[in-house]
């Protein structure tokens, strides 16, 4: 059942990034012991929720795993942690070094058991740099990261956050690659390892690959920032009715575009002739088919743009996803009983694969859903 089938994974996450990674994993086959305190994963209680304890966020980010509550600060149930961590391939933990170290969770101690070990530490910042040891959440590496600045260029009001957990999520998919990397590395050579994945790093790489920009040549060329993105007309635009995401690329784009409009003087204009002239001059690109777009109905342009293979969409809303008919043709959208939550709706797995196939199995579980179950299994082994 899936290309990870057969691989057992110790869960020590909790929140956003942890989950995230984990439950690719377990997507994907492998076998998943989430670990949690005695009051659970915190996003248990995000609303909204159901039940207490069984939040629509943690429903979303824990399925395909099993619950097993365990007191680390309680010597005997720390001792079942170290049992269950022998025999799994994968140890992956949120906590920050420092109380892993603490608790005995080193890679070092972990790995003089279990040399197969891939040990996955997710934190806020690297253990090399000055950082270390500080606390992080999303919102925090946003900041940091200069996500949040960028996102508030041409704002008045100033910076602003990305409206999803992206660097929670961004730093999960890290993990998950990460993990997948070790493991087909441990096939070769027999030997687990130790990944750091450091929330703050992973996700300036992520921003920075087009807003090095002119930073990316020494000495530097021009400053930072890549002006297409930054634009302050780079939004959606509207129509006489709505909005639309429009966005021709290629010249054969903007020839098509600047003809159906009406404005076949443009293809000529050498502002917009080529790649390198439409990024020097994006302000005035966008003002202008902001101005054109504003004379017909977002209908008009779906179906005038869709016959010329122009890349444009009406602007959706979540609300709009739940009945998109390409999500629906696909079945991504799910509705499945929860033994306790009743019926609920969940979201497929977005990769395929043609022979081994991820699946979803088991709901996100109640908190120490499966403590007995777990514990009579590990005597077995």
């Amino acid at each position: 059942m899936g290309p990870l089938a057969g691989v057992r994974v110790i869960d020590l996450t909790s929140v956003g990034m942890g989950p995230y990674a984990t439950q690719i994993l377990g997507d994907m086959g492998a076998n998943v012991i989430k670990i949690e305190s005695p009051d659970g994963d915190v996003f248990r209680y995000a609303a909204p929720f159901r039940n207490p304890g069984m939040g629509a966020t943690y429903l979303n980010l824990n399925r395909n795993k099993r619950s097993i509550v365990l007191d680390l600060k309680q010597p005997d149930q720390l001792q079942i942690l170290l049992r269950l961590v022998q025999t799994a391939d994968v140890f992956v933990c949120t906590i920050r070094p420092q109380a892993v170290r603490k608790l005995g969770l080193a890679y070092e101690a972990l790995s003089a058991a279990n040399p197969r070990l891939i040990y996955c530490g997710m934190y806020g910042f690297s253990e090399d740099g000055p950082y270390a040891g500080r606390p992080a959440f999303d919102d925090i590496i946003q900041a940091m990261s200069g996500l949040a600045a960028l996102q508030g260029q041409h704002r008045p009001d100033g910076p602003r956050y990305v409206n999803t957990i992206v660097a929670d999520k961004t730093v999960g998919l890290t993990a998950a690659w990460a993990i997948s990397m070790a493991l087909f590395e441990r096939e070769r050579s027999g030997r687990g390892q130790s990944i750091e994945i450091p929330m703050f790093e992973t996700l300036v790489s992520y921003t920075m690959v087009e807003h090095l920009a002119g930073e990316t040549f020494r000495p530097a060329e021009v400053g930072m920032g890549y002006e297409r993105v930054l634009s302050p007309h780079r939004r959606p635009f509207r129509t006489l009715d709505g909005y639309v995401g429009l966005l021709p690329y290629t010249n054969a784009h903007f020839q098509r575009f600047f003809t159906l409009t009406g404005r076949p003087e443009l293809v000529a204009d050498p502002r917009f002739a080529d790649p390198t002239a439409r990024s020097r001059n994006v302000a005035d690109l966008y003002t202008i088919i902001g101005e054109l777009v504003a004379q017909k109905s977002t209908a008009e342009w779906t179906e005038l743009l869709s016959a010329a293979d122009i890349p444009m969409t009406p602007v959706m809303t979540p609300e709009d996803l739940l009945k998109d008919p390409h999500l629906q043709a696909v079945g991504f959208f799910r509705e499945e009983e929860h033994p306790t939550e009743g019926s609920i709706r969940s979201m497929g797995i977005p990769v395929h694969f043609s022979r081994t196939p991820g699946s979803i199995r088991q709901p996100a579980p109640n908190l120490d859903e499966h403590h007995e179950e777990i514990l009579k299994e590990l005597d077995s082994l």
